[in-house]
């Protein structure tokens, strides 16, 4: 630990007292301890201070901290501390951010986001922020793995908890993000990627990709909700003694189509980010159409409504058309992050992946209605034809 370091974390606590003084100098043997190197001064600062606020903690200094896998935005740790009530320890959640991702979402809004949900009962608490993160309130739940997507049992608690999340009030205008963002990120790729890389991607045409793509699958009549666009396994959390499931994570949560946040559940079905190779994604994994009904009639009826087979074939239709955009999305994200993020991630093969996957299912989609540019050597966004 450097020298700079223990000034900074002391002098944070000199103001305070005799008392908070020697909170700082356990701080400071806190992060002396390899166990606790990858926590930054400012977080240990504040779970020291939370820990010795509870009463129940031991030893306040004597935290355990273990990495998360998973996660591919930001870090993630699980913090504990053993508690005179016994075999269960007082834990906490640190967030580390990933370095160079406020260039997909704004932090403050995230924040806010965060703050709302909890008000509403959906989510963890927020204990605490410093500079490059925050702490969160441990949720006593399992997290999901990419098998439980596929058990009935599980899915209908998903989906009726998606319509519940899709129906909140949520602060600011209903407006769809979903194409802006996608421009955006458009923007980011192109400015962050060598020639080379634009090229294998054709980045150049696809604003008249995203372009058309909108004009085609934006219907009058869609049912717009509060989002959470990035509903894969690991942002998905269950109370196995009530059943209850609670969605976490809301760095990329806005208003949209809801076909768009069910299209995306449904492609991650692909994913297993905790195999050997996370990268790699196995569309034959995708949802077959019974079970895509399956889920889509107990989202729709889980509002008290029994919906119509219309309803339901519609609404199926729709996602179905959406899971193009959810593969441009996810494909300019690995673009990105390749540059902006050092997680260990083949991002760049996982963008080839998604891409590939939107021209594999845009003809059967949408027929002739979107271009499908080629370079000399048959490359399609960076996929072979």
């Amino acid at each position: 630990m450097k020298e700079r370091e223990k000034w900074e974390i002391l002098r944070a606590f000199w103001y305070s007292g005799n008392d908070a003084l020697r909170m700082g100098e356990e701080c400071v043997e806190a992060m002396n301890n390899n166990t606790v190197g990858r926590i930054p001064a400012e977080a240990t600062k504040i779970l020291l201070s939370l820990a010795s606020s509870w009463g129940d903690v031991i030893d306040s200094n004597a935290l355990q901290v273990i990495p998360l896998k998973g996660a591919m935005t930001n870090e993630v740790f699980q913090i504990n501390w053993a508690s005179n009530k016994g075999e269960l320890p007082q834990k906490v959640l640190v967030r580390i951010y990933g370095e160079g991702v406020d260039v997909f979402f704004d932090r403050d809004i995230e924040i806010r986001t965060f703050e709302c949900m909890s008000k509403h009962g959906q989510g963890p608490r927020l204990l605490g922020r410093f500079s490059n993160g925050r702490i969160e309130e441990f949720i006593h739940a399992r997290t999901l793995s990419a098998r439980d997507l596929r058990d009935t049992e599980v899915s209908s608690l998903i989906a009726a908890k998606l319509r519940e999340f899709h129906d909140l009030q949520m602060p600011g205008p209903r407006n769809v993000v979903l194409w802006n963002r996608l421009r955006n990120w458009l923007s980011a790729a192109k400015r962050l990627c060598s020639q080379e890389e634009a090229k294998v991607f054709l980045l150049d045409t696809m604003e008249e990709e995203i372009s058309i793509l909108e004009k085609e699958i934006t219907g009058e009549n869609q049912l717009i909700g509060f989002c959470h666009n990035d509903l894969q396994y690991g942002n998905i959390m269950i109370d196995e003694d009530t059943n209850l499931v609670t969605i976490i994570d809301y760095e990329y949560a806005s208003y949209n189509p809801v076909a768009y946040d069910l299209a995306n559940h449904f492609c991650e079905m692909a994913a297993d980010y905790h195999s050997e190779s996370p990268h790699i994604l196995d569309f034959d994994k995708y949802p077959g159409l019974e079970e895509r009904k399956r889920f889509v009639h107990v989202y729709l009826s889980s509002s008290g409504n029994e919906p119509s087979d219309v309803d339901v074939e519609e609404l199926i239709q729709d996602v179905e058309k959406y899971t193009l955009a959810s593969h441009l999305v996810w494909g300019l994200w690995g673009i990105i992050s390749e540059h902006v993020n050092e997680i260990d991630f083949d991002y760049m093969e996982y963008a080839k992946q998604r891409f590939q996957q939107y021209q594999l299912r845009k003809a059967k989609l949408m027929g002739s209605s979107l271009i499908t540019p080629t370079d000399k050597n048959g490359v399609v966004n960076g996929c072979a034809q």
